[in-house]
């Protein structure tokens, strides 16, 4: 169900393209380069999330939360799952403006969404021990974001706001989603000289590198999008994880 909600995502968006209007969608806060760098309006990095170019958008949007982020709120709770969506969504955005510019005005909270994916990876990988059937989940897990990236790449989606929100979720759920290892709660209530750690060395490790690896990218880009530097000078094949022309769709504006 996942990927065919965000493949509805992907295709219905161009469709709905032509009969928006973008001037009003300007207006109410999406994601603009020119206003956000030239005009200090860094707010709509975060008011694009909640904007959506139609009523199919909003609706494909909202069902791909549900079946995405329902469990994971059911396990974490919404303070931790809500930051993640929220900060997720800022990635997006952040990495959206680097490279798609002035060429797009974006809405949309699809880079929350790939958050929130990404999360259940880094969840899956930093309580690896306390799952039974690990390669079944991971291969599952792997096939529906190898399918949502791919499909990304179709023109007029906002694959670089998937990819930000991705990465920002996967970091976010090492720093947030840590689970007690195996049996440290059936265990809790021995004398604390008896008490096993709470959490193995290598959660403590992902969880600092996470830590590291956020802090340092959210300023660096941040850094780079208000000076008015354009990430596609440092990468010039990056341009081809938003859309890659065929014989059948080009990739101009």
């Amino acid at each position: 169900m996942i990927p065919l909600f965000n493949v509805l995502h992907c295709l219905v968006y161009p469709a709905l393209r032509p009969y928006s209007s973008f001037h009003r969608l300007g207006k109410m806060g999406a994601l603009d380069w020119n206003k956000v760098v030239h005009q200090h309006q860094g707010w709509r990095l975060i008011s694009c999330i909640w904007l959506h170019a139609g009523l199919i958008h909003l609706v494909v949007n909202m069902l791909s939360l549900l079946f995405i982020g329902i469990r994971l709120e059911q396990q974490f709770g919404f303070v931790r799952i809500g930051a993640i969506y929220l900060l997720s969504g800022f990635g997006g955005s952040v990495m959206s403006a680097l490279f798609l510019r002035n060429n797009y005005i974006s809405v949309g909270a699809s880079g929350a969404l790939f958050g929130l994916l990404g999360s259940m990876l880094s969840e899956l990988l930093m309580n690896w021990t306390i799952y039974s059937n690990k390669v079944a989940a991971i291969i599952t897990l792997l096939f529906i974001i190898a399918i949502n990236v791919a499909i990304g790449i179709l023109p007029h989606a906002d694959n670089f706001a998937h990819i930000g929100g991705f990465l920002t979720g996967f970091l976010l759920g090492f720093v947030l989603l840590a689970r007690p290892q195996f049996g440290w709660l059936e265990r809790s209530e021995l004398p604390h000289t008896n008490q096993p750690p709470k959490y193995k060395p290598y959660q403590y490790v992902l969880w600092v590198v996470a830590l590291v690896l956020l802090l340092v990218g959210f300023t660096l880009s941040l850094v780079m999008l208000f000076k008015g530097k354009n990430g596609n000078d440092g990468c010039h094949w990056c341009h081809y994880l938003n859309c890659v022309p065929t014989s059948r769709w080009k990739c101009d504006t």
